[in-house]
């Protein structure tokens, strides 16, 4: 089932996306163009503050042009483990540090067209903030919601990012274990 790429070119590199062009050989001797976006590895955050709440963050979204409901996240840093990341990205966003940080898994988000990577965690935040640092081109507000309130969010489809999706499955399901 395996493609072999027989020429590759780079159309666009940037700080955190790259597409590509690749003429594949397919197993039956066809060919085909490949579109690939190469994509920054990134983490995602299930946080959790000590009152059982959960932190999420709001912001717009402009390849959907709308605000978006998710977990805290983001791009992994050159040379940055994804542990490092998820807790430079909850200090970031919401001001708190983990105070503990369980890996719940790893996805593709859609492995069509982009390789991008993402590391979901869970995390026990402090009780007490410190200062959120925003990358100079962010704008998130974090809000506070109840597990319940997040599942029916979810159910209503007011929650539809993937990664956010996939994260709550997760945390679900290794707190009924």
């Amino acid at each position: 089932m395996e493609e072999s790429t027989t020429q590759r070119r780079t159309l666009y590199q940037g700080r955190v996306v790259g597409l590509e062009l690749h003429d594949v050989r397919l197993p039956d001797g066809r060919t085909a163009l490949r579109e690939i976006v190469r994509h920054a590895p990134a983490v995602g955050v299930v946080a959790e503050l000590a009152d059982g709440r959960f932190a999420l963050v709001r912001q717009y979204r402009k390849p959907v042009e709308r605000t978006v409901l998710e977990i805290v996240a983001g791009i992994r840093e050159p040379g940055e483990t994804a542990v490092e990341a998820a807790r430079r990205e909850l200090l970031e966003e919401t001001g708190y540090s983990a105070v503990t940080l369980t890996r719940l898994g790893t996805c593709y988000p859609s492995p069509g067209y982009v390789d991008e990577q993402i590391d979901l965690f869970h995390a026990q935040l402090a009780r007490e903030p410190v200062a959120t640092s925003l990358d100079e081109d962010e704008n998130v507000c974090m809000e506070c919601y109840t597990s319940t309130e997040i599942s029916a969010m979810i159910d209503r489809g007011e929650i539809q990012d993937a990664k956010t999706l996939l994260a709550w499955f997760w945390w679900q399901r290794e707190r009924s274990v």
